[in-house]
């Protein structure tokens, strides 16, 4: 991909993810921190009340559709341009571990979720992992040290947010999650093979993202605690930030369209979020 002046310069893409980060190091990681802890002394003092899952479930509408703005005010300095094809050889990332621990099927409710979850922003870590070595290794050609950047801030907002529903689970007297969500990793492990540069790359990256906002999404109306919900609600847009950078980088409007037949779609805004790339707890729990 060639960071020129078709639609986004270096410059444009280091202010957006400057205000990317700035962004979840301001308003994002309080409250999720907060959320949790919340979540935690829920869980030891045993409940949450249903007037406090629909506070926060109005928080949560009202944050994402704030939080969701600014994903796209974060990248208005691009245009849209071009549209890059899908992902079309280097090597796989390195393995990944991909089976869960054999009591994770005792999970259920919300930490079946939290475990489900935060596979899920492991996958995020390791696509960003594996993009950022061969990136500097010179398998994708030249990529532009904005576009490095960009990921590396990306793969530290998934690994907090990794953190953050472990904190959940151990609070919870479980084990912490390390693997990568199973369901996904081959998808992702595939698509990467048949990656050779940046915009290939970026297109992964938005697949990733896509899935993790779409999931969080859904998983709002499932989760039975307001801190469980808090936690979502906090990450949700910032997956969506994260996927409006990426469309702006391939020269695509900043919308989340992907759906099951399109998985890189973007276009005009619709009026609500597709979730048809979410993805059930199911994924890691296997129940």
């Amino acid at each position: 991909m060639s960071m020129s002046n078709d639609h986004l310069s270096d410059r444009e893409l280091s202010a957006m993810t400057k205000t990317l980060d700035e962004m979840h190091n301001d308003q994002a990681m309080p409250a999720m921190q907060a959320a949790v802890a919340q979540w935690v002394d829920a869980i030891r003092s045993g409940g949450d009340t249903m007037t406090e899952k629909v506070a926060s479930r109005r928080k949560f509408l009202l944050g994402a559709a704030g939080l969701g703005a600014s994903g796209l005010v974060v990248a208005a300095c691009g245009t849209s341009s071009k549209s890059a094809t899908p992902p079309t050889s280097i090597a796989a990332p390195a393995s990944s571990t991909t089976t869960p621990p054999t009591s994770s099927a005792a999970l259920t409710g919300d930490l079946a979720v939290a475990a489900m979850a935060a596979s899920l922003e492991n996958l995020g870590v390791y696509a960003y992992n594996a993009g950022i070595a061969a990136a500097t290794a010179g398998k994708l050609g030249k990529v532009p040290p904005a576009v490095v950047t960009f990921a590396q801030t990306a793969k530290a907002q998934h690994m907090a947010h990794a953190q953050a529903w472990n904190s959940a689970l151990t609070g919870a007297g479980k084990a912490a999650v390390t693997a990568t969500d199973p369901a996904l990793t081959p998808t992702v492990n595939s698509a990467f093979a048949k990656v050779t540069n940046a915009s290939e790359l970026a297109q992964l990256a938005l697949l990733v993202e896509n899935i993790a906002a779409q999931t969080y999404q859904k998983a709002i109306p499932v989760l039975s605690a307001s801190s469980s919900i808090a936690v979502a609600a906090t990450i949700a847009p910032v997956e969506m930030q994260h996927a409006a950078i990426l469309y702006y980088v391939l020269g695509q409007y900043p919308g989340i369209q992907g759906t099951q037949s399109n998985m890189y779609a973007s276009g005009s805004p619709l009026a609500f979020n597709p979730t048809t790339l979410a993805r059930p707890a199911s994924d890691y729990t296997g129940s």
